[in-house]
């Protein structure tokens, strides 16, 4: 990955402050995030917004999963490269190299942002959660903290072509989770990924949205 801190941190005000001006709601949790270490940030996924809405109030750098079909000649490429974007071949039944890439981040104090669903929901409802991020926190053993965001479909959904600036989009960033809290071990077999995966989805789906009186 070729990473420029100046293109992220640029893009990362951009973004924060269209946030800010367009769709922000209320933010809980952000004393959860650690200024540094080996982060997970799983959130639930509902509209394409999720993404930077859920790095755009951090002050520390978030490590982003894109598609590889995304890096053609050109912008593109130069701008995924630039913020440290690690590609994924979501067609194909497992990247290795993508795996050693997200683990290499996690081992130099990476904040990671991943979705345990693995797609967007049509509605906000939770849907079940993939193993994939039951693999890569097993393996790396960071804190996981979940997230939840909620108006985000309305904002943009899945079948949305233009964004929807009426509302306004929550974020609550939840309590740490610690391997122990969500790792069940070895001695869970070829289950231990999937049942790390639903631990995970569980912290996630015991957020609750923050009371407020914006749509």
């Amino acid at each position: 990955m070729k990473f420029n801190p100046r293109v992220y941190w640029l893009f990362y005000w951009l973004i924060r402050g269209a946030y800010r001006i367009l769709l922000v709601g209320n933010i809980k949790g952000l004393e959860n995030i650690p200024n540094s270490g080996a982060l997970i940030m799983a959130s639930n996924h509902a509209s394409h917004f999720d993404p930077p809405i859920l790095g755009c109030n951090l002050r520390r750098v978030v490590v982003y999963f894109a598609r590889k079909t995304l890096w053609k000649p050109g912008f593109a490429s130069w701008w995924l490269d630039a913020v440290g974007a690690i590609p994924i071949d979501r067609d194909g039944e497992s990247d290795i190299q993508a795996m050693k890439n997200t683990l290499r981040a996690l081992k130099a104090g990476a904040a990671l942002s991943l979705f345990p669903e693995g797609t967007r929901s049509p509605d906000e409802n939770l849907q079940p959660a993939k193993p994939g991020i039951g693999l890569i926190a097993a393996k790396s053993q960071a804190m996981v903290i979940p997230c939840r965001i909620f108006n985000a479909n309305k904002a943009l959904s899945r079948n949305s072509k233009l964004p929807n600036f009426s509302v306004s989009v929550h974020v609550v960033y939840g309590k740490p989770l610690k391997p122990k809290d969500y790792d069940p071990g070895k001695d869970a077999g070829k289950e231990r990924y999937q049942l790390i995966a639903n631990n995970i989805m569980a912290a996630i789906s015991q957020i609750t949205r923050p009371r407020t009186q914006a749509i």
